[in-house]
């Protein structure tokens, strides 16, 4: 079973209601096949721009372009579009094979059609032994792969997904989301995923578009997004934990570094994982006041308070592990470093 993807291209995508505005110029592209996930807080406008795509909301500006073709102003059931929303939608009176096959019925496709349809997508979500269940007999990941089945079975080459997970607990998170970037791979269908866990979007997604405040505040890949933060807001927003940021006055420099900077507008930025304690001559340093320690597993997690009050996390997985109380100093290297400015929130790029 194999499903060929289309290209998404969406311009200047704007929405507003009344005054209000909701999404202020967004642009992105997505090539057939790709994965695409809108990341962001609550209220940054992701849900927005994907009901815009659907065709279940008007777009107040801007184009929306399927394979080329600007679907902007057709309605939603001319877009051949697949959605899978955070809340199911199963109907409770019929089992699964009537669920997943409901939306061939209604376009009027041959009984044994629809049967041969059913069982190859039953097959492929491992929803074979299911298939005269009723939903209320479904745990919460069974009834996810129902959803995500009707979804395939239609052979739609571009799927939109919001927040499909959410109301999944956190093991089965991890295996519905490994499943859906196995379809995306294997069925080479478009997919575009909206969430709010950067976890589900750095582990699914070919490119992230990440949300602040109806703008796109950075596009990248995963690796993109956490090895170089285009602002604080992406800074704080991608990693778990997230990246520590310091005022350059807490900081000690063995090594110049951007001295044309004003360092009293500079914050610098290193992630939990690349402080090393004891401190060892590193290029960079802090002192600093452990306030608790968490144990994570694999790792501590020893939350520290810099001198001028600012919280900050070391991700240590030695032996001697600091102790709340104790007075501790933690370097890392320049290449770990990252900074940035206080008053614009950008990045600034480190000196050669």
């Amino acid at each position: 079973m194999t499903q060929a993807g289309v290209s998404l291209d969406v311009q200047n995508l704007r929405k507003s209601w009344g005054k209000t505005d909701v999404l202020m110029g967004v642009n992105f592209n997505i090539e057939p096949g790709g994965f695409l996930t809108l990341l962001g807080p609550s209220g940054c406008g992701k849900s927005t721009a994907l009901r815009l795509i659907s065709g279940l909301d008007e777009v107040s500006d801007g184009k929306i372009l399927i394979e080329g073709n600007d679907v902007t102003q057709r309605p939603a059931d001319q877009r051949n579009i697949g959605m899978v929303f955070q809340n199911y939608a199963l109907f409770p009176h019929m089992t699964v094979g009537e669920n997943i096959a409901y939306g061939l019925k209604v376009r009027r496709v041959a009984k044994a059609a629809r049967i041969a349809s059913v069982a190859r997508v039953a097959e492929l979500m491992a929803l074979g032994p299911l298939l005269d269940r009723k939903p209320a007999q479904l745990s919460g990941g069974q009834q996810q792969r129902v959803a995500l089945a009707r979804v395939l079975v239609s052979e739609r080459p571009l799927v939109l997904m919001d927040e499909p997970l959410s109301n999944l607990d956190a093991k089965l998170r991890v295996e519905i989301r490994s499943e859906i970037r196995a379809l995306n791979k294997k069925l080479g269908i478009t997919i575009v995923y909206v969430t709010h866990d950067q976890s589900e979007a750095l582990s699914m997604s070919d490119t992230v578009v990440l949300m602040n405040e109806g703008r796109a505040e950075q596009i990248g890949t995963p690796k993109q997004l956490y090895d170089a933060p285009a602002t604080i807001f992406a800074a704080r927003f991608i990693g778990t934990p997230p990246m520590n940021l310091l005022p350059a006055s807490d900081v000690t420099v063995h090594d110049e570094m951007r001295a044309d900077a004003d360092m009293s507008d500079l914050l610098i930025g290193v992630r939990p994982e690349s402080l090393t304690f004891p401190e060892q001559t590193m290029e960079l340093a802090a002192n600093c006041n452990v306030t608790s320690v968490e144990y994570e597993g694999s790792v501590f997690l020893v939350h520290l308070m810099s001198p001028s009050g600012s919280p900050f996390i070391l991700s240590y997985a030695g032996a001697d592990v600091p102790e709340q109380g104790d007075a501790i100093t933690v370097g890392w290297t320049r290449a770990a470093t990252h900074l940035f400015s206080k008053t614009t929130g950008q990045r600034i790029p480190s000196a050669p």
